[in-house]
């Protein structure tokens, strides 16, 4: 099996995180959420993962290749022209079944029996209450996918479709993203994916639908925190393994061997990434990424970048890389 990962898109809704690393690598409980979905990948029998780059691409590959042994490629996505256009990109990698996963996305699924799939594919969606904000499906007696449509203006189905898709011919989905494009079949101005299915479905495939209970968007700072508590929840936590006499730590958290804590209450659901330090603060329901200082401040839902400066009253923030606060006198 092959796996595609499209990368590119420039995290709009993260920044100023964004400025200076890609949305893939900022950092949800104890690693960057790129992390999360590559260990999931470890026990599978994945030949090859084709990463779709764009902004800080570079950035990507400098994480992958020290973390992970994956045989990997690098195809690079110059034009946002949606996520079809993305996937077309792989072409030349991919000739077998392929795992698609979108990485702004945390799940827990059953990948294990893919290779037993009778279908020709398989599509993850889960129960939500609103399904005007994602692509949602619709699906038949049998469990298989009838129709797939973009972020409905008026309710069609209550599934929805969570990112993560197994393709068993993947040939048929590359014929049918040139036929998308070819075309021209746009949704708000960019080639989605789920058009491309529903073409294939069209034209006689069938794909099933699995759903999932646990999905996690990783795409805003609110949605960022929160699965950062998931995780923390979750398996995620080390509150057990860490000890700071003049400190109090309450569980969970995720605190980094290296990090420094001096005379603060940390938690709970704080994460403290390596080498940072935090003095005579209270610290929780905040991601602070590495060799950041934090002193004499409280930080709730918050999100702090790598290398920052924070000292001061205050009780919410969220600032990027290299960024100094002083709110002190």
């Amino acid at each position: 099996m092959q796996v595609i990962i499209p990368l590119a898109g420039r995290g709009t809704r993260l920044q100023p995180h964004t400025f200076t690393k890609p949305k893939p690598l900022v950092t949800c409980a104890d690693k960057p959420v790129l992390g999360h979905i590559l260990d999931k990948l470890q026990s599978l029998p994945v030949e090859d993962i084709v990463f779709i780059v764009g902004h800080l691409g570079e950035q990507i590959e400098e994480y992958v290749k020290p973390h992970y042994d994956f045989k990997a490629h690098y195809v690079v996505q110059e034009e946002l022209k949606g996520q079809a256009h993305a996937i077309r990109l792989t072409r030349e990698y991919i000739h077998g079944p392929v795992l698609i996963i979108f990485v702004d996305t945390l799940f827990e699924a059953n990948l294990s029996d893919l290779d037993t799939l009778q279908a020709d594919g398989l599509i993850f969606v889960k129960e939500v209450e609103d399904p005007r904000r994602f692509g949602v499906a619709t699906i038949d007696g049998q469990g298989y996918v009838t129709r797939f449509v973009e972020k409905p203006s008026t309710p069609v189905s209550n599934l929805a479709v969570v990112g993560v898709y197994y393709i068993r011919d993947s040939q048929a989905l590359f014929e049918a993203i040139d036929d998308l494009i070819e075309r021209d079949i746009q949704t708000k101005g960019e080639y989605f994916l789920a058009d491309a299915l529903e073409l294939m479905i069209q034209r006689g495939k069938k794909l099933q639908a699995r759903t999932i209970t646990v999905w996690e968007d990783c795409g805003t700072p609110d949605a960022l925190l929160h699965s950062n508590r998931y995780l923390l929840d979750n398996g995620h936590a080390n509150n057990d393994t860490v000890h700071y006499p003049d400190s109090v730590i309450v569980p969970p958290v995720y605190i980094h061997p290296s990090a420094k804590i001096e005379r603060s209450v940390i938690g709970p659901y704080a994460s403290i990434a390596a080498q940072v330090h935090v003095q005579d603060s209270l610290v929780r329901d905040t991601i602070v990424d590495e060799e950041s200082v934090i002193r004499e401040t409280m930080l709730e839902r918050s999100l702090i970048g790598t290398h920052a400066y924070v000292v001061g009253q205050f009780h919410r923030v969220n600032i990027g890389d290299a960024s100094s606060l002083d709110f002190g006198a």
